[in-house]
């Protein structure tokens, strides 16, 4: 496949949803239009079973260096997914075993596929960190360790915060960059792509692409999914959509964001075009309703995640269940395993323990048959249905 040197779509893939670009944005122009194509990463650590809209991100501009026909390999972690990336973390991440690892990425390609082209010429590669990491005996490791100092190691905000509060720092996390920095020279490649939390980890990368390859490594770090309060997107917050959400959770979990968040949405998560963000924008500092370009946005990355029949779906679910406040005509049923409203509420998932089942109760979002529930201990029946919020429905059961 040739390389398209098309300056329209060049400027498109250095400017939107791009934070920075190292050593600067000139040095990677001048490589997209030179001709030459160029071979580019980005790594996901499988520390979950679900990839999520975060990641997304990053592939959609994956995708872009994909179309203009240079190199792409989505590098799965699975070597340092064991440890953990630190960026962020205000104690130290659980590490996870080698078959917890396997297990979390087994269906990372499947849910990607919606965004990346693994077929054809300019298919993307999917490669395994362990099969360079795993095989490094203690003195390759010394050797690595060689080409970093302590100092620039503790240059990390999180390391400094908790030294400011006295927590723990395990040499373990300190291994983190310098592991990620190798991926970088042991796939000899010309750029990674990124979040914009994982600039230090990058940055590593390319100070020893630079020290032992002599190679100027560009890095790409993408602008992040936040919220009101300046928090990414992810599990820990109870905001994450997740690449393999169903067409109707995703497009809810869309709905349920910040006004504040419809223009960043429509820049990082869909393929709307720039000029028609920029009237959105305009619109909405004009009197529009929100709802309204939500509702589109929702729509929008539902399609570009999972596809446009699954955007329509979504889209009519959210009409006839939200708008109009119809139940859902395919309800999943439960077969609880005891019969009150705290077990019923963990059993199909709609909280994570029962103490947050109490507060949903205490809140008033849980009804039985479309009636308020106030008492924790609330009984549930055979034929009985059970809602959470606006959008979670199960019909009881009896057991088998």
């Amino acid at each position: 496949m040739s390389v398209n040197a098309n300056p329209q779509k060049i400027n498109e893939l250095l400017t939107r949803g791009v934070e920075n670009i190292y050593p600067k944005k000139d040095f990677l122009e001048a490589k997209l239009k030179s001709g030459k194509p160029l071979t580019l990463y980005t790594g996901y650590d499988p520390t979950a079973p679900t990839l999520h809209i975060g990641h997304g991100i990053t592939m959609m501009k994956l995708r872009q260096f994909q179309d203009l026909g240079h190199k792409v390999i989505m590098l799965i972690g699975d070597f340092t997914g064991m440890i953990g990336d630190p960026t962020d973390k205000t104690s130290a991440r659980q590490k996870l075993t080698r078959k917890e690892v396997v297990k979390n990425y087994k269906n990372y390609k499947k849910q990607a596929e919606h965004i990346l082209n693994f077929k054809g010429k300019n298919a993307v590669e999917v490669k395994y960190n362990s099969k360079w990491l795993g095989k490094m005996n203690f003195a390759d490791i010394l050797e690595l360790t060689s080409h970093f100092t302590a100092p620039q190691l503790f240059e990390r905000d999180m390391f400094q915060e908790r030294l400011k509060e006295n927590k723990t720092i395990y040499l373990h996390e300190f291994m983190y960059p310098v592991m990620q920095a190798y991926d970088s020279v042991a796939m000899d490649v010309d750029g990674e792509v990124g979040g914009n939390d994982q600039t230090f980890n990058m940055l590593a990368g390319r100070d020893l692409m630079k020290e032992l390859k002599n190679k100027e490594k560009f890095v790409l770090t993408t602008k992040l999914l936040v919220d009101a309060t300046g928090k990414k997107m992810g599990k820990s917050e109870g905001n994450m959509v997740a690449l393999n959400d169903s067409p109707e959770e995703m497009y809810g979990k869309v709905m349920s964001w910040t006004d504040g968040m419809i223009i960043r949405g429509f820049e990082l998560c869909t393929h709307t075009p720039t000029e028609e963000i920029k009237k959105f924008e305009k619109d909405l500092a004009g009197g529009a309703n929100p709802r309204d370009l939500k509702m589109k946005l929702a729509f929008e990355i539902t399609k570009a995640f999972l596809g446009e029949d699954s955007a329509k779906k979504g889209e009519q679910h959210f009409a006839k269940v939200i708008q109009n406040k119809d139940k859902p005509e395919d309800m999943p049923e439960l077969a609880p395993s005891k019969n009150d409203i705290i077990t019923v509420l963990v059993e199909a998932g709609f909280v994570k323990s029962n103490s947050d089942a109490r507060r949903d109760i205490a809140g008033g979002g849980v009804r039985i048959n479309d009636e308020k529930v106030s008492d924790a201990n609330a009984p549930v029946k055979s034929g009985d249905i059970v809602q959470k919020g606006k959008r979670f429905f199960v019909k009881i059961s009896a057991k088998g």
